[in-house]
């Protein structure tokens, strides 16, 4: 009797362990709601202010009208397959090597502190040491690479086009201007653009923050881009509820700028209005706060976009919320487009934010995102990322990697296309209840 009582209590006990194991991995799947986590109200700014926070077969270059009406060509057919245009996804050009640049740009990113001096104090600092240790809790299958790459802009490329998302979405500085760990790289974009051609992809850009940005610059910047870019093939325009065919831009943390100033440039009325001119173009704001629905209304965008990849992360992220969203974005002619991604880890650049890691759980995680995307029936869905390393949320393809003093992720047992080949089969679903919406 005390033999089958011993058995009996370790097969409980290795239940339990089960059980727990189970709710654990869960837990990554249903995160807690909002920034309770980390700072009370938007203290979470610190963050999200540094954040990551050839050949050519014909010409690229055609007239204004005819950069990209998605209306009317929805899906088009490239070298990799059918690609979508209602998928976007957000691609970045900061990265650096020796081979190219003379240095690691980005992979060598610092530790950045905690913003409470306290907390800063117990996680340690410094910066990467690249190629051994790059700033990413993943490593790339083009190992450690430069944006300027011709090879490696070809091979993102192709892999985009795999994935069926046919609409790049651009970081984007000013001429001489980049973020606080990079460099300027908007000499970059024409061959962005070529290579996109070259795979029958369209560009869009996404405006990032920069010191002095405002209502009155950032006309400055739309008025660069269009007469830069806007008679290039692969610039991408989206035809509005209206039927005109505009071009689409994504400003991130938009909410910097008060709904007043914006409304400046955004309104018919204001007083440097870009409504009706040669400029006019949609604008999707940001959604952080639930506040900021109001602002963006107010402001005069038309649309907004949420684009964490961490569930619960921010009111925006939340998937739970995306139908109330959807539902005010009808009642007031907005765009709502939903960012999804695989996963989120940015500890290799912040320690301490642990408790905003989503795990994968081989794909799930990602398919969870993207079912939750569909049920809302938006018009765009936003993927993030392609190529975001420092927050893990890239489907770029990994491998395996171990150094004498770390381990990086993988995408194993899967293999290195496995988030590419998610994204098309979702890329394709969405089509499908598209056009069952539609009839």
């Amino acid at each position: 009797m005390a033999r089958l009582r011993r058995k009996a209590c370790v097969a409980l006990f290795l239940f339990t362990l089960f059980i727990f194991g189970t709710l654990m991995g869960l837990r990554t799947l249903k995160p807690t709601d909002g920034f309770s986590d980390l700072a009370p109200g938007l203290e979470l700014l610190p963050i999200l202010g540094g954040r990551m926070s050839r050949e050519t077969t014909a010409s690229p270059v055609q007239s204004h009208q005819h950069g990209g009406n998605t209306k009317t060509a929805l899906s088009n057919s490239g070298p990799e397959g059918t690609i979508f245009y209602d998928v976007h996804i957000f691609y970045y050009t900061w990265y650096g090597s020796p081979h190219m640049d003379g240095k690691y740009i980005h992979w060598d990113h610092i530790l950045v502190p905690h913003w409470d001096p306290k907390v800063a104090s117990s996680y340690p600092r410094g910066r990467h040491m690249p190629p051994e240790d790059i700033a990413s809790s993943f490593y790339p299958e083009l190992n450690p690479y430069s944006s300027r790459d011709p090879d490696v802009l070809e091979s993102h490329m192709e892999q985009i086009g795999a994935s069926a998302a046919g609409v790049l979405v651009l970081s984007w500085y000013p001429p001489g201007l980049a973020d606080d760990n990079g460099e300027p790289a908007e000499d970059l974009v024409p061959a962005v653009l070529d290579a996109a051609y070259r795979h029958n992809l369209k560009v869009a850009f996404h405006i990032q923050p920069y010191r002095g940005r405002n209502d009155q610059t950032l006309h400055e910047n739309i008025k660069y881009i269009i007469d830069r870019y806007g008679d290039h093939g692969a610039f991408y325009k989206f035809t509005s509820s209206t039927g005109k065919n505009l071009p689409l831009f994504y400003i991130y943390d938009s909410y910097l700028t008060p709904p007043e100033s914006w409304s400046e440039f955004l309104t018919p009325s204001g007083s440097h209005s870009v409504r009706g001119s040669a400029y006019d173009s949609m604008f999707i704001a940001l959604i952080v706060e639930e506040r900021h629905k109001h602002d963006i209304l107010a402001g005069g965008f038309d649309g907004m976009y949420t684009y964490f990849a961490s569930n619960g992360f921010s009111f925006g992220s939340s998937h739970h919320n995306w139908k109330a969203i959807k539902a005010f974005c009808d009642g007031n002619n907005l765009l709502f487009i939903p960012s999804v991604g695989p996963g989120y880890t940015d500890t290799s650049i912040r320690p301490w934010n642990n408790h905003n890691t989503r795990n994968r759980v081989n794909g799930r995680y990602y398919e969870m995102a993207l079912q939750a995307a569909l049920n809302v029936r938006p018009e765009v869905v936003t993927i993030t990322s392609f190529n975001e390393w420092h927050e893990g949320t890239q489907i770029e393809r990994a491998m395996p990697k171990k150094t004498v003093t770390r381990v990086y992720l993988d995408y194993q047992p899967h293999g290195p296309e496995h988030y590419l080949e998610l994204t098309r089969s979702w890329a394709e679903q969405f089509k499908k209840e598209k056009q069952q919406w539609l009839m």
